[in-house]
């Protein structure tokens, strides 16, 4: 650890009282940032930052967990509000150590196929959750407008049927809490019991069971049927696994689109690949134009 950045130490002082002694980056994106601090009173603390210009904020992340707490283990939040005189804002949670789901399965402590079962288990009780009417929603509209801007039309047009099927089928089942990156990095083990806790709400919002567990799957690269079997066989609620079947295409789509150029970029290409072999109804067959005779 090293000196804090001023944000940090200003977050810290004014949310906790107590300034940052030392800091840690452990993660940086455009508009956020993530620090593990040492306070001045030797606790250690996570202090996330949200940039002025970014779409969310501390303060909705904040109601995510909260809304969370209810149903599965979340960190404590210890502090929450503006850091900043040009509206930067921090989110201040408890640190529940350096252990994750994913640290325990690349260390083989835990087999993968558990691991694919906590994570079913833990979605699912994030998604009986309660979400209050006030909440905004996450709309298939908007999911398909902010990926239209970015991704190739004639892309967009092979996965028009995953589309149409999401778009078509009729929504019976009420919102609920989506995690929105849940993968097995974001789960925390901590406690004498390595409790599973659920981290980075940074995209959660009410929204379709489908669109988040299509998620879940696609980020812990839950291709073959027994993966999907191990995650689902522990989550309680209903699911439309043909609409579920299109989620996985569309966000396995959104992950290409925004994959780096390079070998980030053939993984997403080779995944989409095998769901155009796995899952072909629901992509549009390129048309071959006719040799005139």
């Amino acid at each position: 650890m090293s000196t804090p950045p001023p944000l940090v130490s200003r977050a810290c002082a004014t949310l906790l009282g107590t300034p940052a002694r030392t800091a840690e980056r452990l993660k940086a994106g455009s508009r956020t940032a993530v620090y593990r601090a040492v306070l001045r009173d030797s606790r250690s603390v996570i202090v996330k930052l949200y940039a002025p210009t970014a779409r969310r904020n501390a303060l909705t992340e904040a109601t995510a967990i909260r809304a969370a707490a209810s149903a599965v283990p979340v960190p404590e939040i210890l502090g929450c509000g503006t850091a900043s005189d040009e509206g930067a804002t921090a989110l201040i949670l408890s640190d529940l150590g350096t252990s994750t789901l994913g640290t325990a399965v690349r260390a083989d402590r835990i087999p993968r196929s558990q691991a694919l079962k906590d994570l079913g288990g833990l979605l699912g009780r994030l998604h009986r959750a309660p979400v209050a009417r006030s909440v905004p929603r996450r709309s298939f509209i908007d999911v398909v407008s902010a990926l239209s801007g970015r991704c190739p039309s004639d892309l967009l047009d092979r996965i028009a049927p995953a589309l149409a099927l999401i778009a078509d089928t009729p929504d019976t089942a009420p919102p609920v809490w989506c995690h929105g990156d849940l993968h097995f990095d974001n789960v925390v083990l901590s406690g004498p019991r390595n409790t599973r806790h659920l981290v980075d709400f940074t995209d959660a919002a009410p929204g379709r069971r489908e669109s988040d567990v299509a998620h879940a799957l696609v980020m812990t690269a839950a291709h073959t049927p027994w993966d999907r079997e191990a995650f689902t066989s522990r989550y309680p609620l209903a699911l439309d696994n043909a609409r579920l079947s299109a989620w996985v295409v569309l966000i396995t789509v959104r992950c290409w689109v925004h994959a780096a150029p390079g070998e980030d970029r053939a993984l997403w290409s080779s995944r989409l690949a095998d769901l155009t072999h796995q899952t072909p109804h629901l992509f549009r067959t390129p048309r071959t134009e006719g040799t005139p005779r």
